[in-house]
């Protein structure tokens, strides 16, 4: 085998796999620092042998069987772990099973581990990000626009307290996952937009395994909880962003905006089951929460034939209803994009620049800004901000489609 085949199986076994191999690991040594070291040095491994020795029949298996004695050697050399190493040895299928929660699933019992109330939110979100998603923690801290060793710090101490703490690795009871259900759904939708566009320069613009990770996830708790309305509008939300994925990069590996896609690409059954889903909610009468009203706003996107179109006003009159329920400069923001389609780019200005002090660092803050300046044909305002949103962006479909628009001004 080529080397680059091998890569390229490295590579998609990490997508695929690297979630299954940490969970297994978490539950079977209770130790998240000893699952993410050995699965990442089972990867490394993977590295060094595949190349020489071929990739193996089953990846997973190969991967979680490498990772597991790599995490009984480390047991073994540290004696203050002795009987951590004595219980992991004994355990063998023959064991009997310990109690299950609501759903017995390995990934799912990481991601509650990873979101567990005692830890802060963007605590749960960045463990989740590098323990479930995988993603490296200069992607993790792009992503939340801080400097990598404060995100590693982050991390690290999410880690400690969960050991600290006891913290059960396992999925809630029934009875439990009302109270636990909204910082999951939040983590999940990082995670979902982590993979429809992802922020790492060195990865693909668009990761399908983690959108695919984030909706299987979000089926699972779903049925958990079939008669919660902000699970089913998380699940709307990601069926209609991810209908509208094989348009989204273009041949030439640059982003297409929404009004530019091609509509015939668009996956119809993710939109015909999230447009049931949107219907469901409205028939069931009760008030929606943000999730659902993001479901709602991008089922109109999805119900125009034509970008053109769009009833722009009911977008805008659904992003005021979700103002008053998420008054962030994010949902502002994209609020004023929905108002330049509708009053133009004046007006949308208007509700835009004062939110330059909370999203100066924000790179979609700017190329909005870009866009509308172009519009009103103000050039040399427009390739600044342009500038400054390719300096930030780290998504290389986007940096790409936002550097032609900017030497379009040329």
């Amino acid at each position: 085998m080529s080397p680059i085949d091998a890569r390229a199986a490295i590579t998609r076994a990490h997508h695929e796999e690297w979630a299954r191999v940490v969970a297994s690991l978490a539950k079977r040594f209770s130790d998240l620092d000893i699952a993410e070291e050995a699965a990442a040095e089972a990867f490394a491994t993977a590295v060094e042998r595949w190349p020489a020795d071929g990739v193996p029949p089953n990846p997973g298996a190969w991967l979680t069987t490498t990772a597991n004695h790599k995490a009984i050697d480390r047991i073994r050399r540290e004696h203050k772990r002795v009987d951590k190493h004595r219980e992991a040895l004994m355990l063998t299928d023959d064991d009997p099973p310990e109690p299950l929660g609501a759903i017995d699933d390995d990934r799912l019992r990481l991601i509650f581990t990873c979101c567990h109330p005692a830890l802060a939110m963007e605590a749960r979100v960045a463990l989740t990000l590098r323990m479930v998603g995988g993603l490296t923690v200069p992607e993790i801290a792009r992503g939340f626009l801080v400097q990598e060793s404060t995100m590693g710090q982050r991390i690290t101490r999410a880690k400690g307290k969960i050991a600290a703490a006891g913290i059960p690795y396992r999925v809630p009871y029934t009875r439990d996952l009302p109270a636990r259900i909204s910082g999951v759904l939040a983590v999940l939708f990082l995670v979902f937009n982590e993979g429809y566009l992802a922020t790492g320069s060195d990865t693909d613009p668009v990761r399908a395994d983690l959108t695919a990770e984030a909706i299987r996830l979000t089926r699972l708790i779903r049925t958990l909880l079939p008669d919660d309305g902000e699970v089913a509008g998380l699940l709307a939300v990601m069926l209609l962003t991810e209908a509208r994925r094989p348009a989204r990069v273009s041949a030439d590996g640059e982003l297409v905006p929404l009004g530019e896609q091609d509509r015939g690409a668009w996956d119809e059954a993710l939109i015909a089951e999230g447009h049931r889903l949107v219907r469901d909610r409205l028939d069931s009468g009760a008030p929606p929460g943000r999730y659902q009203l993001l479901a709602a706003i991008n089922a109109v996107h999805t119900d125009a034939l034509d970008a053109r179109d769009t009833d722009w006003s009911q977008v805008v009159a659904l992003y005021d209803q979700l103002v008053r329920l998420d008054p962030s400069p994010i949902v502002a923001l994209n609020r004023g994009i929905a108002v330049a389609e509708l009053e133009g780019p004046d007006a949308a200005l208007e509700v835009i620049d004062p939110l330059g002090n909370a999203l100066d660092g924000y790179h979609a803050f700017h190329a909005t800004r870009a866009e509308l300046l172009r519009r009103l044909e103000r050039r040399e305002e427009a390739r600044t901000a342009y500038d400054r949103a390719i300096a930030l962006a780290g998504n290389t479909a986007e940096t790409a489609y936002l550097s032609r628009r900017r030497d379009e001004l040329s």
